[in-house]
């Protein structure tokens, strides 16, 4: 049989594949974690990573062992939770992240609305930047995140959709498109699209620049600056408009893109009652009459 330490530091490493980050998130040493391993891979009888000097991989049978414990290994986490919080009540601290100011106002009511059917259970609500969202979840800094859909990447759960917003693309004031009513996604083939930080995972840089990006600032308001000085165009919701006024910005709504989608997020394996709470009580408070960022 494994042990839980053995287990959690096979699954760690598989989300990881880096020694480094996963004693990082199981608070070890790197030379435990790879004491672990390689002990668990003595009694399995074959490597369940592939290791070179640059990276590191699951081998087929370390894939195939990933796949079959990872659900298991979930509920039985969720499990005990539930039964800890059937025991106590939903106590505790909650970890709340939200990007940007529009995520915060809403955030706020849904952690309100939630306070008001737990009491015993504290809030805490921090702002991420959209590169350290992943971070901070997978590390534990927040058990749940307020932020923009979609966001497919392997462990995280994203929860309903809580607010749509028309898509809007930021031009510069005197951009042949500022005097435009609309564009259309194809006009972004005309344009160069500037682009969220690389640290981003992939999804959320398909959704916000259709055509090919290329790289340039860290944060939302440096690449508005960007905008503004003439250097490119960027899709944004039409929360920006009120939220980002510039004098050197335009925003022009898309005739053709779909909405901007906002939604929880949250690590699979940290599914805990507290979580599922907030997330009906944010879904809950959007059901009301309407709700714009």
């Amino acid at each position: 049989m494994l042990e839980r330490h053995e287990l959690e530091a096979f699954l760690t490493l598989a989300e990881e594949l880096h020694f480094g980050r996963t004693a990082e998130r199981l608070h070890l040493s790197t030379a435990r974690v790879s004491q672990t391993i390689a002990k668990l891979e003595r009694r399995v009888g074959v490597p369940l990573f592939d290791r070179t000097s640059r990276r590191v991989e699951l081998s087929r049978v370390g894939r195939q062992l990933y796949d079959e414990i990872r659900p298991a290994w979930s509920r039985v986490c969720e499990a005990f939770e539930r039964a800890v919080d059937a025991g106590r009540g939903l106590t505790g601290v909650l970890r709340v992240a939200f990007t940007g100011p529009a995520a915060g106002q809403l955030l706020v009511g849904a952690a309100q609305a939630f306070r008001t059917r737990h009491p015993d259970c504290e809030v805490q609500i921090k702002e991420a930047r959209q590169p350290e969202v992943l971070p901070w979840l997978r590390r534990g800094e927040a058990d749940i995140a307020l932020t923009c859909h979609p966001l497919h990447e392997e462990g995280i759960v994203m929860g309903p959709v809580l607010v749509r917003e028309a898509r809007m693309l930021a031009v510069p004031a005197g951009h042949p498109f500022a005097r435009c009513a609309t564009v259309s996604v194809e006009d972004l083939a005309r344009v160069t699209v500037l682009r969220m930080p690389g640290t981003l995972p992939e999804s959320p840089h398909e959704d916000r620049a259709p055509s090919t990006p290329r790289p340039s600032a860290t944060t939302f308001n440096e690449v508005l600056t960007l905008v503004g000085a003439g250097e490119g165009v960027f899709a944004v919701g039409a929360h920006a408009r009120r939220y980002f006024a510039r004098p050197d910005v335009v925003y022009v709504p898309f005739e053709d893109a779909a909405p901007v989608e906002w939604g929880l997020v949250w690590l699979a394996e940290g599914a805990t009652a507290r979580v599922r709470a907030f997330s009906e009580a944010a879904l809950d408070l959007v059901r009301e009459p309407a709700r714009v960022p």
